[in-house]
């Protein structure tokens, strides 16, 4: 079969690439990217495992203007694809939200009406648990709980928005098979320079995480879950390959509190601070431009729910290898590193955007 990758080349695309290697099933691969390999990198076939399984298609989904241009690149390159994934997010300019909607909210649109143009079946599109409205509990919750967001997070509400989109396409056209996968935190080693980037910024002193911090501060309540990206990029396969529909819920079972953290970054030593502390600093240092998150992430990460994954596991028989410990610690590790790097076959971040039409 044949899937598109909407987001190749970021931290879960990347993964995804790495599964469909060598799949007797997924026979061939288009990458979509804003910033695709250079014509001389392409015409050589000279390019790195795994970006060397797809064949590459530059196209900016948030090009600003009218939908048509966009949608109509977007089409070409669909054309023929049994499925499309589609996973490419904007994180940054966190101060302006106007921009991240044109790529989060408006591009996840023109995705779907490629899709629709090109005669696609199957659309899968990248969800979060950020959709979910707060759970005051460690219940894990299944995917009925309500997705109304956390009013103070841009990001989760852009991702309720998507969803939303998508229930009016499932009811317009209700032959497309539409999937959502609303996944935990996503770690990988070869993540840490994009997990600084995106979230840590200046004010956290990423090399002293390979030795030893002197203490964790911990907002008051907090618990973390993640999911391993290869055991995501998994249940990507398995939702493309058995052509399902609706939202799954992919995450790791273990939740993570201060002392599981702790024992990874401070040898134990945390100090629990009031969620509203937290946030007030993030604040200042957001608005200081010293870290990239906005302060509606520290609301965010104290309000999602506990995500239980018996849906995946029935329909899917989709099972986590990586627990959510095993995968901080290979992140964390990669951030002390400064392992990976943004995209790194792809042109570099420099001359105009492209011209569609």
């Amino acid at each position: 079969m044949r899937v598109a990758v909407v987001g190749a080349s970021g931290n879960v695309g990347t993964a995804l690439l790495r599964r469909f290697a060598g799949d007797g099933t997924v026979t061939s691969v288009v990458g979509i990217a804003r910033r695709p390999p250079p014509a001389t990198a392409l015409s050589t076939g000279d390019l790195p495992a795994p970006y060397d399984v797809a064949s590459w298609v530059g196209c900016d989904i948030a090009f600003p203007g009218p939908d048509e241009p966009v949608v109509e690149r977007l089409a070409t390159a669909l054309a023929g694809a049994d499925a499309v994934v589609h996973l490419a997010w904007a994180m940054h300019p966190s101060h302006d939200h106007v921009a991240m909607h044109r790529t989060n909210v408006i591009g996840a649109r023109r995705v779907a009406e490629a899709a629709l143009l090109a005669g696609v079946p199957h659309l899968v599109v990248a969800s979060s648990v950020g959709t979910y409205s707060p759970a005051p509990d460690d219940v894990p919750r299944d995917e009925r709980w309500p997705i109304e967001g956390v009013r103070s997070s841009g990001y989760s509400l852009d991702k309720v928005t998507v969803e939303r989109g998508l229930d009016e396409i499932e009811h317009l056209h209700p032959r497309l098979v539409v999937a959502r996968v609303r996944s935990a935190l996503v770690f990988q080693r070869a993540a840490g320079r994009q997990v600084t980037r995106n979230f840590l910024g200046r004010l956290v002193p990423t090399r002293r995480l390979a030795r030893e911090l002197p203490t964790l501060p911990w907002p008051r309540g907090l618990r973390l879950q993640a999911v391993h990206a290869d055991d995501l990029a998994s249940a990507y396969r398995e939702i493309v390959v058995r052509r399902q529909r609706g939202p799954f819920n992919i995450a790791a079972d273990d939740v993570l509190h201060a002392a599981d953290v702790a024992g990874l970054v401070s040898g134990g030593r945390y100090r629990e601070v009031p969620p509203e502390l937290a946030r007030a600093v993030v604040a200042a240092a957001w608005h200081a431009r010293i870290v990239p998150v906005s302060p509606g992430w520290v609301d965010l990460a104290g309000a999602v729910p506990v995500l239980d994954t018996g849906r995946a596991a029935h329909l899917l028989g989709w099972h986590p290898v990586h627990s959510s410990l095993e995968s901080l610690a290979e992140v964390l590790a990669g951030i002390a590193e400064g392992a990976g790097n943004a995209s790194p076959p792809l042109r570099p971040r420099r001359g105009v955007l492209p011209r569609y039409g």
